[in-house]
């Protein structure tokens, strides 16, 4: 490959919670001594980012003027060409493009739009801990529509128990998570119609999430929420962010596309209210260095590297960790572990598995906040090498012990 995808970082001290973090508060354990950490918890990478982010940043940085700004053309500019590259989109045009400091920020804003605070919101469960955070926070009521694995260990939509759920509970707006976190899904055309058309019988509005939607796994095509009808992209705002694509997120800045023009001046209204929702000059220059050419040429190795990732793992779980069970994911890079059935064979509780975990540097992540009740969520954007240490660990020391 022409990028680094094998160089194990060391972040310890770096500013990166997902190392400093372990030990303390609602973080995985510190491993006992004798073992190091292998953080595959906080959904961000343990690889180096695409060099022209770092480029752009130290070129912009030697400018010796940090004053009040505008967004450059040269920034929406990137925005438009990566989603017409990338997912296909038509029409998009600068103006459709609102900036946010982060997606659950624009999750809110919308929802504020759409919605009275304690009105019901439909999401899928499990639902990324996010979402219950934020919502949670602003004083929205989540009703869950659980996701169901079908005869080939899909998770799909129960488009039947939505429709119960928003009609028994008056709901009027939805927060859609495309691909699915902690699932993994990356939805089929048909799923994304069907699901817009419940929508629009119900006239419901939509929050879509696809912060995602760049690391999708080899054979599968990310559909956006807005692509599938001309209603879908009226009642849509779809939030997107460089952060997760190439790990990013210590820069703060994402950004909503919102087609209506009448629902984007509302959300750009409310978005604009704390007075704090402004872009940063260099976090401005890292998404434009970002979505260079090189960066659509690393973004297309990355996705090779947790393809493989996501091989060997599965493979190894059906192979070496009988009982527990995972539905392949078809982007993301994490994995959400059902437990129960190990936990029930071998008397254990999902502490005691996590906690084994954790004693032998595998700081995995309670799957219990994602509304999985003995899950546990994996994160494989580590170097392969990473990635099969931990797994041997798990075999020696854990699941066969």
């Amino acid at each position: 490959m022409k990028y680094d995808f094998t160089s194990i970082l060391n972040r310890k001290g770096m500013d990166a919670i997902a190392v400093d973090a372990l030990g303390h508060g609602t973080a995985p354990g510190a491993p006992k001594e004798g073992f190091d950490a292998i953080p595959m918890w906080v959904a961000d990478m343990n690889f180096p980012t695409v060099p022209t982010v770092q480029e752009a940043i130290i070129a912009r940085t030697k400018e010796p003027h940090f004053g009040y700004f505008s967004p450059r053309e040269e920034y929406l500019d990137a925005i438009v060409r990566w989603q017409e590259t990338r997912n296909g989109a038509t029409g998009l045009t600068r103006e459709c493009i609102g900036y946010e400091n982060g997606v659950l920020g624009g999750v809110v804003s919308a929802l504020n739009v759409f919605c009275s605070r304690g009105d019901n919101v439909l999401l899928h469960s499990p639902t990324y801990v996010g979402f219950t955070g934020a919502l949670g926070n602003n004083g929205y009521r989540i009703v869950h529509s659980p996701l169901v694995l079908d005869e080939n260990g899909t998770y799909r939509m129960d488009f039947a128990d939505m429709e119960k759920k928003t009609t028994e509970n008056r709901i009027h707006a939805a927060v859609f998570c495309s691909p699915h976190n902690p699932c993994g899904r990356v939805w089929e055309r048909w799923e994304v119609e069907q699901f817009m058309e419940l929508c629009r019988k119900h006239d419901m509005m939509v929050v879509s999430d696809e912060i995602w939607s760049d690391i999708i796994l080899e054979g599968y095509k990310h559909v956006p929420t807005q692509s599938v009808s001309q209603d879908a992209r009226n009642r849509t705002v779809a939030v997107y962010a460089p952060s997760k694509t190439f790990n990013l997120a210590g820069l703060v800045g994402s950004y909503h596309i919102i087609y209506n023009e009448a629902l984007r001046d509302r959300v750009d209204k409310e978005s604009s209210l704390s007075h704090y929702n402004s872009m940063n000059v260099l976090s401005m220059y890292a998404l434009i260095g970002a979505y260079k050419p090189e960066g659509y040429e690393w973004v297309d190795e990355l996705r090779q590297t947790i393809t493989g990732n996501v091989d060997f793992a599965c493979a190894y779980i059906a192979e070496h960790f009988h009982g527990v069970k995972v539905s392949r994911p078809q982007g993301t890079y994490m994995l959400f572990l059902d437990c129960t059935e190990w936990c029930e064979a071998h008397g254990k509780t999902i502490d005691e598995l996590e906690q084994a975990g954790w004693d032998v540097g595998v700081a995995w992540q309670d799957g219990r906040a994602f509304h999985g009740p003995c899950h546990i969520r994996m994160n494989l954007a580590l170097p392969l090498s990473r990635v099969q240490e931990a797994f041997h660990r798990l075999d020696k020391y854990v699941f066969n012990a």
